[in-house]
């Protein structure tokens, strides 16, 4: 593949891409040094006179996800280089970058891991019908056949990481449930990863999305952007290939050779080391006007505070001329062409945003009562920890948020999305899901923060359970106002970030031409604090501002909203309950759940620290199936007999083609059926395990039949799954304590026949012992999610 990229992508190639990257990156850094002045305004003056919101009623955690990961486990990933699926651990961590290992006991060892991926942009797709969708329009002029499919997958299950610039990533599983847990962690990790930008950051971020924003409005580019996601590099880079990948494509997709699948790989290939290579260049290019920001920040930071009542008094009176000017054809353009949609386009925001917070509230609600009933009926504080451990965590479990995030989903904009030049609600959906995931960790903190505090003075089970329903009830009511008062906050932003582009739009050709000769009534000293085009993004806001608030006032009437009216403040009950989230974090396991209270973590080897690392999730591992090796890929044959859309259809199929072109024909290739048949007595059988840890009176096996050794690609697919509660994440010392009831393994693990394969044109046989098949059943066992060292290495 290598050698296509490099064929396609020649000097003079490589010479354009640079140079079109460094001037728009250029192009940026000039938006980017005039924008970082008037953020450094604003920010300190912001300190100065405060103009801070309503204080929230509950605590926010400083460190949520502390000496925890996310979720582990084994995938299947098909590998580019030779068109196989290789079966490697995977392990999210609490940044929620995705690193895999080749095995499981790599990650243990402490090794470095095969490779990582950062999920910003990306978009995670379950079925192959969609993929070849988003394929085809990469690509216009190439389109397969209908029904035909780019990729065949190893089993039913697909997981697919697609982006618009980046190569695609490819995964199956073998279970719909597995499907659906890994669905839900990968949608948490481009959630999160497009969350790049850090919002403590007062100075560069302002100035960098208003770089953006200014840039994009200079070519005309108004409304939202669905790129905008990632870190500030990976932004700046999305803005150049905006530009140059429709380019590339039109030079380079003439001469493609191949079939359409060939050409569309090849193109995506193109495109991935395209993005490389801007990617490169713009992080030098960004992180260089980023220090010479920084290294003129403390003069201007000085000549603000020195100057704060000038710099105010001279941006006011410019103000005051550009509103003259701008104001009346402002007004106009709102009461015709914004005031009749803002009631529809705020119902459309409203609806699924409510009922997602909604959500958030019953599924904090459930929680603890299930947690009140297990403390009750278990034992009270004995298994408080346990379940507290796992309510801890519920705001970063994405299968328990599913429920919530999904009502988001339902968001859509349709008719409005054209008028407004919105490119799709992708962004108000992911950001509406970040502040759902912030409550539900808010509230959670506050209810943990309070109950301990309840339980040193009362140790007694029935003070527990009443203690913790009166703290419910505070927490909720607490959630409530906050939830509404973040709500109002994001109608509010989502309207602006509607109409402002638009509007702005409308009123370029009238008020453009004349911007520049009020540049001219600034002060030279305060021209890196007061810029023209922002003032009038300031009167065009002023403009529509009073018809956005007066919207969302009568929306917070509407009881089927849950929302508080403007005019409602709880006064502050708990005086001292934002003095609770100043202290450390509760281990609750450790003070109530009768575990050791273990040593810091900072002083222990990475190996161990690996281990002790809780997991938000729960493992997934099938029974009735060893693990695969490491060395095992499964082979999957080449697209090539995949027709074009052009071609005529082929003919009926022999019954025994020389290449398999069915999905059954290959899924049987992939996954043979095998019949194990065992000389032991039927009488006498144990019950067959996954070949781990044997189940409790299981006899110990002869050393003689160790010699069958079948390989994982030819062993029958397990018919059912098991897997732990998803409540919860597990705690490696947990698992060892389950290991310590069955006894290891210390002989080599018995054999169940002597088998021998023979492929034959597509044709799998195997050759056994006869003996009574009834012998041979399945068992199940539940499985800890950790791996041992002997089982990886099978």
């Amino acid at each position: 593949m290598g050698d296509v990229v490099s064929a396609h992508l020649d000097e003079s190639k490589r010479q354009y891409i640079s140079e079109k990257t460094g001037k728009v990156a250029g192009e940026f850094c000039r938006y980017y040094e005039q924008q970082f002045g008037v953020a450094l305004f604003n920010s300190v003056r912001y300190e100065i006179e405060g103009n801070g919101g309503p204080q929230t009623q509950l605590l926010h955690r400083k460190a949520p996800l502390e000496d925890k990961s996310i979720f582990s486990g084994n995938l299947f990933q098909y590998l580019e280089e030779n068109k196989k699926w290789r079966n490697r651990f995977f392990f999210i961590p609490d940044c929620y970058e995705v690193l895999f290992y080749e095995t499981r006991l790599a990650y243990d060892r402490g090794l470095h891991p095969k490779g990582a991926i950062n999920c910003a942009g990306y978009k995670v797709l379950t079925s192959l019908e969609q993929y070849q969708e988003l394929i085809n329009s990469s690509l216009p002029n190439l389109k397969v056949k209908p029904g035909s499919q780019y990729l065949r997958c190893a089993t039913q299950y697909p997981i697919i990481l697609w982006h618009p610039y980046g190569r695609h990533l490819y995964f199956c599983v073998l279970t719909e449930k597995e499907q659906q847990k890994w669905h839900a962690v990968f949608q948490d990790c481009v959630r999160h990863a497009n969350n790049g930008l850090p919002e403590d950051s007062r100075v560069e971020t302002p100035a960098f999305t208003d770089a953006i924003r200014m840039y994009r409005q200079a070519k005309e580019h108004y409304g939202t952007w669905d790129m905008m996601c990632g870190s500030p590099v990976q932004i700046l880079s999305n803005l150049v290939m905006e530009e140059l990948h429709p380019e590339l494509r039109n030079m380079i997709s003439p001469r493609l050779k191949g079939k359409a699948q060939e050409r569309q790989r090849h193109w995506i290939l193109i495109s991935d080391a395209v993005y490389r290579i801007v990617q490169t260049q713009c992080q030098a290019q960004y992180e260089a006007v980023v220090q010479r920001c920084e290294a003129g920040r403390p003069p201007l930071e000085s000549s603000i505070r020195t100057d704060m009542d000038q710099i105010i008094t001279s941006k006011e009176h410019i103000a005051n001329k550009i509103r003259a000017f701008v104001m009346p054809k402002a007004e106009k353009c709102v009461k015709s062409h914004v005031q009749p949609y803002i009631s529809s386009i705020l119902d459309a925001l409203m609806s699924p945003t409510s009922r997602g917070f909604s959500e958030v509230r019953e599924v904090f609600f459930r929680e603890i009562v299930e947690m009140n009933k297990n403390a009750i009926n278990e034992g009270g504080q004995e298994k408080l920890g346990e379940h507290m451990e796992k309510i801890s965590m519920l705001a970063f479990h994405p299968v328990k948020m599913q429920s919530c995030y999904e009502k988001m989903e339902e968001l859509q904009l349709e008719g409005l999305q054209q008028r407004f030049d919105v490119s799709s609600p992708a962004v108000f959906v992911q950001r509406a899901q970040i502040l759902m995931r912030e409550q539900m960790d808010n509230a959670v903190y506050t209810f943990e923060q309070l109950l301990h505090q309840s339980l040193e003075s009362s140790a007694d089970k029935e003070d527990l359970c009443k203690a913790s329903q009166r703290i419910q009830d505070r927490v909720i009511k607490k959630y409530d106002y906050d939830s509404s008062t973040v709500r109002k906050k994001f109608f509010r932003e989502a309207l602006l970030q509607i109409i402002i582009p638009y509007m702005l739009k409308k009123l370029e050709p009238s008020c453009k031409a004349e911007l520049p000769k009020f540049q001219e009534l600034i002060f030279e000293d305060f021209s890196k604090f007061i810029l023209v085009e922002n003032i009038f993004e300031e009167v065009v806001l002023q403009s529509v501002m009073k018809d956005i608030m007066l919207a969302v006032k009568e929306a917070a009437v509407q009881r089927r909203h849950n929302l508080f009216r403007d005019s409602m403040v709880l006064t502050n009950s708990d005086p001292n309950l934002h003095l609770l989230g100043d202290g450390p974090s509760i281990d609750w396991e450790s003070q109530y759940g009768g575990g050791l209270e273990e040593p810091d973590s900072a002083d222990l080897p990475i190996t161990e620290k690996r281990r002790r690392m809780k997991q938000v999730v729960s493992m997934i591992q099938l029974e009735g199936m060893p693990p695969l090796p490491h060395e095992s890929c499964l082979e999957v044959p080449t697209e090539e007999g995949i027709p074009e859309e052009q071609e005529p259809e082929v003919g009926s199929e022999p019954e025994v083609p020389t290449s398999p072109d069915s999905i059954h024909q290959i899924r049987d290739l992939i996954n043979p059926v095998v019949t194990l048949e065992t000389s032991v007595p039927a009488a006498d059988s144990p019950p067959l395990t996954n070949g781990t840890v044997p189940q409790p009176g299981q006899k110990a096996e002869s050393k003689e039949e160790q010699k069958a050794d079948p390989s994982p690609a030819c062993l029958e697919q397990p018919s059912s799954v098991t897997s732990h509660d998803d409540s919860g994440f597990q705690s490696p010392a947990r698992e060892e304590a389950e290991d310590e009831q069955a006894q290891p393994i210390t002989k080599d693990p018995a054999p169940v026949g002597e088998t021998t394969a023979v492929l034959a044109e597509g044709e799998v046989t195997l050759d056994a012992k006869v003996v009574d098949p009834s012998s041979d059943r399945e068992t199940r066992e539940e499985v800890s999610g950790k791996t041992s060292p002997e089982d990886s290495a099978c």
